[in-house]
């Protein structure tokens, strides 16, 4: 007798999300034939196929001014999900970050007995700690992408899985900068940065005449330097382009890429980038970096006085110190972020002592990521779950 095709509700929110998803979904692929997916997702999650309902950029918004000014059409396309997926019951829905989004569909999907599973744990350890009790009442079950998350969970009786971090499996433990460089046709013995200004319109119009100035200051120390910019999508690129008219830099020497961020990041000396998932991909290429972040004032002000720590930072929330320099708002002067990145520059022990550091972060983030989501899932999905390895 031919088992019925199963279904899976999933919403990712940003870019991050898009590939966390893809992996899952790929592994989820494999263990499930035929399973179906249904949501919101980027082009990753696409390409596996997915049915599309609304496009992720609709929820690719950051900072309470943002949120508010998109607040009516974020509402009224949760809503429309929720209807769908009551009309159309999953059998089982996973929420991929986007915390403010889908903790509420989630609840609503919950109340109607659909499994929901959140795949990333919101930063309760950071900041609004209160949140749990929501979480409590919308998640069946979480995924926790870092190890000092899952007893957070276990404390407030909430079924979670550590799953370690995709991108420790996706990513080099030994980066080849070498290779990289003579494949982009870099100089093997030049100095390059990384300038990462985010993957959101609204990040790089924050950041972009910044970095512009901050390169213009490291040349006056590196005449010979080189820059590369990785932008995720043609938007970004387009803004970062026209703010580069606009300060007059067409001259410099910038490298503007499609995409390729990991081989930008690899090749480099040290990197320059937004506060965000980005900031893990440097940590595991194993490059010095520093963070920065700008956002509107009232958003900073607010996500300030709601802080549990002073780190914004991934490599320094996983570390418990600050292992990489965070400038952000005001610090986040061109002065102060050319002299931090030309302080990794010119102190190759510092550099050595950081790589030795996010060597142990990769192998403690390395645990069969896909592979133990997938299996956590397989009990909702009403399948055998065959543990993990």
């Amino acid at each position: 007798m031919t088992q019925p095709v199963k279904v899976i509700g999933i919403v990712a929110g940003e870019a991050s999300g898009d590939l966390l998803a893809s992996h899952l979904m790929e592994e989820l692929k494999r263990v499930v034939p035929g399973v179906r997916f249904v949501g919101i997702g980027g082009p990753r999650m696409q390409a596996i196929g997915m049915q599309v309902l609304f496009p992720l950029e609709k929820l690719a918004v950051r900072g309470y001014v943002e949120v508010f000014r998109h607040l009516f059409e974020i509402m009224g396309i949760r809503r429309k999900l929720q209807a769908y997926f009551s009309d159309h019951p999953p059998d089982v829905f996973i929420g991929v970050d986007a915390p403010d989004f889908n903790l509420g569909l989630e609840s609503k999907l919950k109340e109607r007995g659909i499994p929901t599973v959140h795949y990333v744990s919101p930063s309760i350890w950071a900041w609004r700690g209160e949140r749990i009790h929501k979480i409590r009442k919308a998640v069946t079950h979480m995924l926790a992408l870092f190890p000092f998350e899952a007893p957070l969970y276990e404390q407030a009786g909430i079924p979670v899985t550590y799953v370690g971090h995709p991108l420790a499996e996706i990513l080099p433990e030994r980066p080849d900068r070498d290779a990289i460089r003579k494949e982009m046709r870099l100089p093997v013995k030049g100095k390059i940065f990384a300038f990462l200004p985010g993957s959101r319109q609204s990040e790089v119009r924050q950041l972009a005449a910044t970095y512009i100035d901050t390169a213009r200051l490291i040349l006056k120390t590196l005449p010979e330097a080189i820059f590369l910019v990785p932008l995720a999508t043609s938007e970004t690129h387009h803004i970062f382009m026209e703010i580069l008219r606009h300060c007059g830099g067409q001259d410099l020497p910038f490298r503007i890429l499609f995409g390729h961020a990991h081989e930008a990041i690899t090749a480099s000396d040290v990197v320059l980038v937004a506060s965000g998932t980005a900031t893990l991909e440097v940590a595991l290429l194993k490059r010095p970096m520093v963070i920065t972040y700008k956002m509107p004032a009232l958003s900073y002000w607010f996500l300030k006085t709601k802080a549990y720590q002073p780190y914004f930072g991934l490599p320094n929330i996983l570390s418990g110190k600050f292992i990489v320099p965070e400038l952000l708002q005001n610090e986040a002067t061109p002065e102060n972020l050319a002299q931090a990145l030309l302080n990794w520059v010119f102190n190759r022990q510092a550099v050595a002592e950081l790589e030795a550091i996010l060597n142990n972060m990769h192998t403690l983030l390395r645990q069969g990521n896909a592979h133990k989501a997938a299996h956590a899932i397989l009990p909702y999905l009403g399948l055998q779950n065959e543990g993990s390895r």
